[in-house]
């Protein structure tokens, strides 16, 4: 008996002694969440995953250079419980990204809503706060 306890005091003395893992996420503050602009451009890549969807869509400058933009999204359930699979975009699709700038001016956003070729709208975004209306696609 006091083997199985020495035993047990043991191995919760490791386990509590080992490093904890620290669930955390790194938030918004990369982007500018008071601003909310849109582009049209064509779709080179598309993930839906975890912890975030990301895809990656060119647009024309106003000289004709082509730049390279990359989104961020929700999570898989998020994207999933507003209606996104897969399949919802193709290599090749032409649609209008809403999002929200990031404050170093890079091309890395934080999507918000996707207007499809079809002309349907799906949300990105874990709220819907301060996102277009329909008469803004």
């Amino acid at each position: 008996m006091k083997k199985l306890l020495f035993t047990c005091l043991i191995v919760s003395i490791v386990y509590l002694a080992g490093p904890i893992p620290a669930w955390a996420h790194h938030g918004y503050a990369a982007y500018d969440e008071t601003k909310l602009l849109s582009l049209k451009g064509t779709v080179t890549d598309y993930e839906l995953a975890n912890p975030h969807s990301t895809m990656s869509f060119d647009v024309k400058d106003e000289q004709g250079k082509v730049e390279n933009w990359v989104a961020e999204a929700g999570h898989i359930r998020l994207m999933q419980d507003e209606g996104w699979t897969r399949t919802t975009l193709k290599i090749g699709d032409v649609v209008t990204f809403f999002f929200h700038p990031a404050k170093n001016g890079s091309h890395a956003v934080d999507l918000v809503k996707v207007v499809l070729p079809d002309g349907r709208a799906l949300w990105a975004h874990s709220s819907h706060d301060q996102v277009p209306t329909d008469k803004e696609k």
